[in-house]
């Protein structure tokens, strides 16, 4: 009986090990991007552009993801690389130029955030 009831045990916990490991592949790794003004409010129809590297986003060329802010000022982009990623928000005459440009390297398989100061 002692026997069974550790076997039991051993394939619980065998299950438990694998289902978790299955959820971190499942989920893809993203980033969710908030963009709010120098007063704290979100921005909403804000443009996001994102960059691998600084000599794209210097150039404003080879865009690797773009979306707009909805009305709660936030867009979010999915099935990214786990990378650093230069980013250029901006609406009408303001934008993240000089400060908030470039996101820290994204944890894989998690949903990443981060807030954009524009001015």
């Amino acid at each position: 009986m002692k026997a069974t009831k550790l076997m039991v045990f051993a394939f619980c916990l065998f299950l438990f090990a694998n289902a978790s490991t299955s959820y971190a592949q499942i989920i893809k790794t993203s980033l969710t991007i908030t963009v709010r003004d120098d007063l704290g409010n979100t921005v909403e129809a804000a443009s996001v552009k994102l960059f691998e590297n600084e000599a794209d986003y210097l150039a404003e060329k080879n865009i690797a993801y773009e979306g707009v802010t909805d009305n709660k000022g936030v867009v979010k982009f999915k099935k990214m690389k786990s990378i650093p990623y230069y980013v250029l928000a901006s609406k009408g005459d303001k934008n993240n130029a000089g400060g908030g440009e470039i996101t820290g390297k994204l944890e894989p398989n998690v949903y990443n955030k981060v807030t954009i100061v524009i001015n």
